[in-house]
C-alpha cells in the first residue's frame, strides 16, 4: 500500500477504488462504497487502507490533474529531466524488458529488476524516469499489493473451496473459507510485490465476485422446478 504521506495524485486515486476516467460520478461513489465497505476496520479491513480510501474518494472530487505522462519539472539533484515509465503489473511483478518512447522519438527497451513501485525512479537515455504502475486486466497495484478479482460460481462462495485465480504471473490456486467468502476478499501475504530495498513484500488481495450471469441462472431453474411442481400437482 502507498505511504499516506505520499501525495495523492488522480491516477493513484482511481487506482486505489479501481476505477477509470470514464467513470461517471455515481460509478466513482459506488466503487468508493464497495472498497470502504471492504477496507472498513469493523469488517476486518485495515484502517490505513481505510483512510486511503477516503483519501482517494476526496481527490476524484477535484478534477484537477496534475500531468501524469507528461515530462515533470527537471530534478534539482541530478539536473536532468525526469518523465513518467508507464508499466503493466506483470512489469512491476517480475520485471523483464518495456518499451519507452524517448524525447528524440527513438523507441528504447528498458531492462527492469523485478518489484517496482509507483513513484520509483530509475534511470535511461540519460534521463531519470518516475514509474507508474498503470492497471491492467483488471489487476490493480496498490503500493506493495496486488489485487485481482475471480469471478466463483455462488455455491462456491456459499460453501468455500479451493478455486484458480488468473494473475500476471499466471494462475495460482486459492482456498477461500468461511470467513473469506463472508468478506468477500481474500489476502494472500507475501504474494504482492516482490520486496525491493526498503518495500516489504507484499500481499496478494482476491476480490471474489459471483461469475456473471449464474445468479440470473440459478433464478430461472428455481422458477423452473417450480412451475413443474405446479403442473404435476
Amino acid at each position: 500500500m502507498a505511504r499516506l504521506h505520499d501525495p495523492m495524485t488522480l491516477r493513484m486515486a482511481r487506482e486505489v477504488l479501481g476505477v477509470s476516467s470514464l467513470c461517471t460520478p455515481d460509478e466513482v461513489r459506488a466503487a468508493f462504497r464497495d472498497a470502504a465497505k471492504r477496507a472498513h476496520p469493523d469488517n476486518g479491513g485495515d484502517p490505513a487502507a481505510f483512510r486511503q480510501v477516503v483519501a482517494a474518494y476526496r481527490r476524484l472530487q477535484d478534477p484537477y490533474e496534475e500531468g501524469f505522462g507528461r515530462p515533470l519539472a527537471p530534478a534539482a539533484a541530478s539536473g536532468v529531466s525526469e518523465a513518467v515509465l508507464e508499466i503493466s503489473p506483470g512489469a512491476a511483478l517480475g520485471g523483464g524488458q518495456v518499451p519507452y518512447a524517448a524525447p528524440d522519438g527513438r523507441t528504447l527497451r528498458i531492462t527492469l529488476p523485478p518489484g517496482l513501485r509507483s513513484g520509483d525512479r530509475v534511470r535511461a537515455a540519460g534521463a531519470v524516469l518516475r514509474v507508474y504502475v498503470r492497471v491492467d486486466a483488471g489487476v490493480l497495484v496498490r503500493g506493495d499489493d496486488v489485487w485481482v478479482t475471480a469471478h466463483v460460481p455462488p455455491a462456491r462462495l456459499k460453501s468455500g473451496g479451493r478455486i484458480s485465480v488468473e494473475t500476471p504471473l499466471g494462475p495460482r490456486s486459492v482456498w477461500i473459507d468461511r470467513r473469506a467468502a463472508e468478506r468477500g476478499l481474500v489476502r494472500i501475504e507475501g504474494e504482492g510485490l516482490p520486496a525491493r530495498g526498503r518495500h516489504p513484500a507484499g500481499s496478494l488481495y482476491v476480490r471474489l465476485a459471483p461469475l456473471p450471469g449464474a445468479g440470473a441462472e440459478s433464478a430461472a431453474m428455481t422458477l423452473l422446478r417450480r412451475f413443474a411442481a405446479a403442473w404435476a400437482a
